[in-house]
């Protein structure tokens, strides 16, 4: 049974509000939370991980996936270098360079809303299954490039907090 195309055109207020909620938290002052680090260094490269079992098939998109998670890690030292970081009475906070988190949002949106719109909107291209999902080069690259750069950026995040909470010596 084919779903209605209005289902799509009411998730989309929702997919907006998503894609403005995760641009908004990589702009400005937040709060440095550890058990956020931490789920970013477990999760991401789990996910990653399993995004290579989906794509063992093919050595292309495999190459392409880590391809994207070094790249990812490079990018995240280039912020973690641009980050400014404070320790106050109220806590740690950090502030990301807004450039880097809005262009890997805005890639990751841009590559997804594609996906969707080729599968959506048909396009020529045949029926897709989660495994050729999982086979796009570009779409693993992408991916790739977003668990690189979490993995790495919360890992610095937590040596630095952890730096941070030393006494001076």
């Amino acid at each position: 049974m084919a779903t209605p195309s209005w289902f799509f055109f009411a998730l989309i207020p929702l997919v907006l509000w998503r894609i403005y909620a995760r641009i908004r938290r990589n702009i400005g002052r937040q709060r440095s939370r550890a058990w956020r680090h931490w789920c970013g260094v477990i999760f991401f490269p789990l996910i990653a991980l399993m995004l290579a079992l989906a794509a063992f098939s093919s050595a292309l998109a495999e190459a392409a996936l880590w391809c994207g998670f070094v790249a990812g890690a490079v990018l995240a030292l280039q912020a973690l270098r641009l980050t400014r970081y404070e320790r106050t009475a109220e806590g740690f906070f950090f502030t990301p360079n807004a450039y880097i988190g809005v262009a890997l949002s805005l890639l990751l949106v841009s590559r997804v809303l594609y996906r969707l719109a080729q599968v959506y909107l048909g396009a020529g291209v045949p029926a897709q299954t989660h495994t050729d999902f999982a086979a796009a080069p570009l779409t693993l690259l992408i991916l790739g490039l977003v668990a690189g750069y979490y993995t790495l950026y919360g890992a610095g995040l937590l040596r630095w907090r952890r730096r941070a909470a030393l006494p001076a010596a």
